[in-house]
């Protein structure tokens, strides 16, 4: 049985230290490294070279999302679980766009840890179940606009794709050389296309539906 190399990325000591404990007693699994912040994860995933990172989202110096995003793009293959006491929406959507394969909340027991580790090794994608009903949630909702095909123009894919990529307004209208007001008019006529009332409902459908290339 192949061993499965384990990076711990959490600012506290005290949870590193208990997942440290609780994993070490497991047959097969081995703790590589520790970081206490994001900046940290992203340097030793790129020494280390583990199979699997527990990340935690809100983290000094660098968060977890954005520590995700840098080390799947560098390291697609290393699989990444957040592992956080946080279910908002917002959060669940930028790190299931980013790549991560598991997404568990703190509050789950160490056996339910280890079997969500084992299945992320074998290939599988592991998330809590409030997680997975938010995100059912939002594609429940996706569904309901009658326009599966809905007519955008050239910008309005652009700027759509831009949202799914998770940039700001003042982010896109940089990128492509046009002014903030006429970014929100592009999200209005976006939004009002395919039936959605915000960024992150644009975004799904857009992954929904394959409207742009991630």
């Amino acid at each position: 049985m192949k061993e499965i190399r384990l990076l711990l990325a959490d600012d506290h000591m005290l949870i590193r230290d208990g997942l440290k404990k609780i994993l070490s007693l497991e047959q097969g699994l081995k703790v590589i490294g520790e970081a206490q912040n994001g900046q940290e994860a992203v340097e030793l995933a790129e020494k280390l070279l583990p199979d699997i990172i527990l990340m935690d989202i809100n983290m000094p110096v660098m968060n977890g999302i954005e520590a995700t995003k840098i080390i799947k793009k560098k390291l697609p293959r290393v699989e990444i679980i957040a592992l956080t006491i946080h279910d908002d929406e917002e959060y669940i959507y930028e790190l299931f766009n980013a790549g991560i394969s598991g997404y568990i909340l703190k509050d789950v027991g160490s056996e339910e840890l280890i079997k969500a580790i084992d299945r992320v090794s074998a290939g599988e994608a592991v998330f809590h179940p409030s997680v997975t009903q938010k995100l059912l949630g939002q594609f429940r909702q996706l569904t309901k606009s009658k326009e599966n095909n809905p007519h955008l123009t050239p910008r309005e894919l652009e700027v759509l794709t831009c949202i799914t990529q998770g940039k700001s307004n003042k982010e896109i209208a940089a990128l492509l050389y046009i002014s903030e007001k006429t970014v929100k008019n592009h999200l209005t006529n976006i939004f009002r296309k395919i039936g959605v009332e915000d960024r992150t409902q644009a975004a799904l459908y857009a992954v929904k539906n394959r409207l742009v290339k991630l």
